[in-house]
């Protein structure tokens, strides 16, 4: 029986409690694993995709017959499917997590204390985690390779109209999971289609120790508002640019277009542009040149609706909307001080960023400016885990603690201190 089917789905409650236990049990061993063996696992994955291209898009063909049968849109079709392009990028991405370095065991910050003994930091899994994701089968593959890699075990719930997809791509995993001698229930795909599975996934504390939701933000707030284990999140994508009045203003220009037109529905794309009344006569016009290229509506404040006749009028709602669309806020601010303050007010956390060339005040601005991260001088779209290096990203967290920020193999750990000593006892 394949490891889908290893657990019965017809009670759900205890489905998913025994997928809790085995992912408890091979977190334990994963804790153990050296860096070979689990690249070795992501290269015999990386093959086995290679070998089945033709049972995958089988398997993916009955998903995109079910999608069209239930009406979903063709955009939602496009990103189910899992065309040659995107079982080569697969494939891509296991060998690039294969060649990161491995976060697990490193420790740092030895320090020797008055009492002779050394404290330091050891970077260690974080045990199991759950990813609840919708839409694209590929995520399957990228959630896999990067818990796998982090030294964890995890258990993956997509999208009911990906199931076939995720069936066939779930055991690939763990053939080659048990291939390169590792637990094959240290990643599980979640077999039923059951809604009741992801309310019991993150609910069960004692085996589950983070959840992290990867989808709209319906699914984000249903997790963030019903789950008794931690989740590493981020809900919206509210990102801003601020123009000063120092900047560089063809500078200016490319990185408004890009950071707004390079694509619509990513959560890193500018959403709202902060301009300064000492420039917004000279560089509006010019922003909104480049834009009706690529027909984005502009709606703005009464400032920008007088220096841009095709401008319409900005509602409050405007402000706290993220489009993913072609459309862009613009507001004509009176300096930094309004441009921030507006940013406080509006912002969801996840990227701004200013183009200055004032020191000075970029240094302030990146104090200040409370989001995941803050750019000087550089396009929002660059929030990314792959363009800061970390080779690939689960996702983006806006919250505070444990990750912030693109989430990378180095955000699935967390640390523990370690203590060395030569026989020293407490006096």
């Amino acid at each position: 029986m394949s490891e889908l089917g290893k657990h019965d789905t017809t009670d759900v409650v205890a489905y998913m409690n025994g997928l809790g236990g085995d992912a408890r049990a091979a977190s334990v061993v994963m804790r153990r694993v050296d860096s070979g063996l689990k690249n070795r696992a992501l290269q015999i994955m990386a093959r086995l995709i290679d070998e089945r291209r033709e049972s995958l898009t089988a398997a993916n063909a009955d998903d995109l017959t079910r999608a069209r049968d239930n009406g979903l849109s063709e955009a939602m079709v496009d990103r189910l499917a899992l065309t040659p392009a995107r079982i080569d990028a697969m494939i891509e991405g296991l060998e690039q997590v294969a060649a990161l370095p491995d976060p697990v065991g490193e420790i740092d910050g030895l320090k020797y204390r008055p009492s002779g003994i050394q404290v330091g930091h050891m970077r260690v899994p974080l045990g199991v985690i759950g990813i609840i994701f919708e839409s694209r089968p590929n995520v399957t593959i990228e959630a896999a390779s990067l818990c796998l890699k982090s030294g964890n075990a995890c258990i993956l719930r997509g999208g009911s109209e990906a199931a076939s997809s995720n069936r066939a791509l779930g055991e690939i995993i763990r053939e080659a999971l048990v291939a390169a001698e590792l637990p094959a229930t240290a990643v599980q795909v979640v077999a039923t289609t059951d809604r009741a599975a992801v309310g019991r996934l993150i609910a069960m504390p004692e085996y589950v120790d983070v959840i992290i939701p990867r989808g709209g933000k319906s699914l984000v707030e249903r997790i963030t508002n019903e789950a008794r284990v931690p989740v590493i999140k981020h809900l919206d994508g509210i990102c801003h640019v601020y123009i000063d009045a120092t900047a560089d203003l063809d500078m200016a220009v490319s990185i408004a277009e890009n950071a707004k037109t390079h694509r619509y529905g990513t959560c890193n794309t500018m959403e709202t542009l902060l301009v300064d009344a000492a420039v917004a006569a000279e560089v509006l016009p010019r922003i909104a040149e480049r834009l009706a290229v690529h027909e984005v509506e502009i709606r703005g404040c009464e400032r920008t609706c007088d220096i841009l006749s095709e401008a319409v009028a900005a509602t409050d709602q405007d402000w706290d909307t993220e489009y993913l669309a072609p459309i862009l806020a613009i507001r004509v601010v009176e300096g930094v001080e309004a441009a921030m303050a507006h940013i406080e007010r509006h912002s969801s956390g996840h990227t701004e960023a200013i183009i200055t060339d004032n020191y000075a005040l970029a240094r302030r601005f990146m104090a200040e400016v409370d989001s995941s991260s803050v750019m000087v001088n550089a396009s929002t779209r660059f929030a990314d885990g792959f363009e800061y290096g970390l080779g690939a990203e689960i996702g983006i967290s806006t919250d505070k603690l444990h990750a912030r920020g693109p989430v990378g193999l180095e955000g699935l750990t967390t640390r523990k201190y370690v203590v060395f000593g030569d026989g020293q006892i407490r006096q």
